[in-house]
């Protein structure tokens, strides 16, 4: 299978920050007058953009990059995934045609440090395959969104996560990822219930955000950022600027 040179899912992105280069809507001069149309989670998105900042997410050098990393963190840190896209970065140039020109068992070593790498390469090649399939990034950008995204989830190991993940930053569609940081935070702050399944919280939380893609993609990336400092299953909320009196007193209870 030969790469595609000419696919635009494969141009490198324009987009740096002091982080490096990310794949994602361009931050505006200013923060959004409004996040979410419901007034307290308003607050609580507010309340963590001001204390962390624009993300600038998904950190990638092009759309196919996202959809490989995507894939990549599955049950693993993000550290992890950087180490095994490195590895892959020195098979070549990181492209669909390029993963399914490799063998295996090179692609297998290159993805150790990733976790679960028998699975992941089966999935990496399955998502190529696909992507090749369909027509690459005009495909996503612009096919209708819903059997898009039905398409998307019948691929090899593609679940709600990774799909939304794809959708929402490689291709740059309106539809909101949900991960466990998503469901804590929510959960914490009583706005949905702790058991709550996914396509519910998604659905809750397209009905009040802001409808702006930049506003699906920073809620996201500061939910994940208030994740790893902050909302964790034994929470650390007195440091968490999105901390309010009510999640503060229900924290002293659990004690």
């Amino acid at each position: 299978m030969r790469d595609l040179p000419n696919d635009p899912g494969l141009e490198p992105t324009r987009r740096v920050s002091p982080r490096g280069p990310f794949v994602g809507a361009e931050p505006p001069r200013e923060a959004p007058e409004r996040w979410a149309e419901h007034a307290r989670l308003d607050r609580v998105v507010r309340d963590l953009s001001n204390a962390f900042g624009f993300q600038r997410w998904w950190p990638a050098r092009t759309p196919f990059e996202v959809i490989v990393g995507a894939i990549l963190t599955q049950n693993t840190a993000w550290t992890n995934v950087e180490k095994a896209l490195a590895r892959l970065g020195e098979l070549g140039e990181l492209t669909p045609g390029r993963i399914l020109a490799t063998d295996q068992d090179v692609l297998r070593r290159a993805l150790v440090p990733s976790g679960y790498f028998n699975a992941k390469t089966k999935k990496l090649r399955a998502i190529s395959e696909w992507y090749l399939a369909v027509g690459g990034l005009a495909a996503l950008r612009e096919r209708e969104l819903r059997p898009l995204r039905e398409e998307l989830l019948e691929v090899h190991g593609v679940g709600p996560e990774t799909a939304d993940s794809i959708l929402c930053y490689a291709a740059g569609r309106r539809t909101c990822v949900v991960d466990a940081y998503t469901r804590r935070l929510l959960a914490r702050h009583g706005f949905v219930a702790a058991d709550v399944g996914y396509e519910a919280v998604r659905k809750w939380l397209e009905e009040r955000l802001v409808d702006d893609q930049f506003v699906y993609e920073e809620f996201h990336a500061l939910v994940v950022r208030v994740g790893y400092g902050h909302c964790k299953p034994s929470p650390a909320c007195e440091s968490c600027p999105a901390a309010t009196p009510t999640v503060l007193a229900a924290r002293r209870r659990e004690r």
